[in-house]
């Protein structure tokens, strides 16, 4: 039988990935494979048990994906949160020209979308993620502001620095001394 693909919203980490998996494995629909927000089945699912799995996976926050427009902006996510959380200092062009050649669609296309359907701009979606990524590093305490800054490709530690209170409210330093609502769920930024 011919193999499926199912496109998933909210599934943003390795752990929801495991939770995919198990509500899968649970009803008995084999998986070829599983990646942020994608799922490829080994198989195409009847109606009934496309019904289960969605019923399945919106009790656990999750929603099918059905429209080729909101599959691109759950790729748009899945770049950027690959990109900030999984490759340290990898993005070595600007972002629009990433995004551009990862997804193969006109940026400015793929901005507008994204603003229209989810409130705020790529841009200032990459920079939530980029600053939950460095309140991550601050709180593991292992590199210093200066070496977050270069890992994140910020230009300096004062970029860093003032993103950050911007977004925060609060200094770097400070934040790591407060440590109390420390990170986010990649899926509520």
């Amino acid at each position: 039988m011919d193999a499926m693909k199912l496109y998933i919203k909210n599934m943003v980490c390795n752990r929801c990935k495991m939770a995919v998996k198990a509500t899968l494995d649970r009803l008995h629909i084999p998986v070829a494979g599983i990646e942020l927000g994608e799922v490829k089945l080994e198989r195409v699912i009847t109606p009934g048990e496309k019904e289960q799995l969605e019923a399945d996976l919106n009790a656990l926050g999750f929603e099918l994906i059905d429209d080729k427009k909101s599959r691109l902006i759950e790729n748009i996510k899945k770049e950027i949160i690959q990109l900030v959380h999984h490759q340290d200092g990898e993005l070595k062009t600007n972002l629009s020209d990433y995004l551009g050649s990862r997804l193969h669609h006109d940026y400015n296309y793929m901005s507008n979308l994204f603003s229209e359907v989810e409130g705020t701009t790529v841009e200032k979606y990459f920079i939530n993620q980029k600053i939950e990524r460095v309140k991550e590093l601050l709180v593991y305490d292992e590199l210093t502001l200066s070496e977050i800054a270069y890992q994140l490709n910020y230009s300096s530690v004062a970029h860093l620095s003032n993103q950050f209170k911007k977004v925060t409210g609060f200094t770097p330093s400070y934040f790591k001394n407060i440590r109390h609502e420390k990170r986010k769920p990649l899926d509520m930024i």
